[in-house]
């Protein structure tokens, strides 16, 4: 089973050189502690920076350099620092190739609901929504179910919608998932997760072709 960093080194190898990389809240920020050497990447912040670096190490903190999650972080060599309209301008006008995001639920489909459970109080929708319906690839980065034990991935969303048929891949503690139009098609398993374990927790539509490798890390 991964761990949380887990999930981000799996991530971080969909990274290509080049590319330009929003990274949500949570878990995909921590993919910026993995880029794969010998490539180079440019990540983008919603609240107005393009070139994020790692988190910084402890003592080392700027409490004015921040994330759109409010953490703090590191700015890299030639990074610019601007207003977030011309952060969204980059955004809606499909700029980012790849977008990471955490999800509360996402369909075999690939809609995506991850900004609002009703009757709990929320900050706002944040970036997701633009991010969703502008980004070229959407990897989601989640765990498998929700605390009470019910599975995440879903025939259908039950929350909030935040965008529609937009995620084309899933990673959580389980494995990776590739949504195609045949549902959640598991591409690799977590180390020590059997095939049983996943179709068990995986509510919406899974598809088992063939030997399934283990994650190596």
């Amino acid at each position: 089973m991964l761990d949380k960093f887990g999930i981000a080194q799996v991530i971080a190898r969909e990274l290509k050189d080049g590319y330009y990389v929003n990274l949500g809240i949570g878990i995909p920020t921590l993919v910026a502690n993995y880029i794969p050497k010998g490539i180079e990447v440019v990540l983008q912040s919603e609240n107005g920076l393009l070139g994020m670096g790692p988190f910084p190490f402890e003592g080392e903190e700027d409490a004015d350099l921040i994330n759109a999650g409010k953490q703090t972080i590191t700015m890299t060599k030639g990074s610019a620092v601007f207003d977030s309209a011309t952060s969204f301008g980059m955004i809606r006008a499909g700029k980012v190739d790849l977008t990471v995001l955490g999800a509360m639920e996402v369909s075999d489909n690939g809609d995506i609901a991850n900004w609002k459970i009703p009757g709990k109080m929320v900050k706002g929708m944040g970036g997701a929504m633009d991010l969703v319906a502008s980004a070229k690839n959407i990897i989601v980065a989640m765990q498998h179910t929700n605390k009470a034990g019910e599975s995440k991935l879903l025939s259908k969303c039950t929350l909030p919608i935040t965008g529609l048929g937009c995620v084309k891949k899933v990673v959580t503690e389980l494995g990776v998932f590739e949504i195609t139009e045949l549902g959640f098609e598991l591409r690799e398993r977590a180390p020590g997760v059997s095939i049983d374990e996943i179709r068990s927790k995986t509510e919406g539509r899974l598809v088992v072709e063939g030997e399934i490798p283990e994650i190596s890390l």
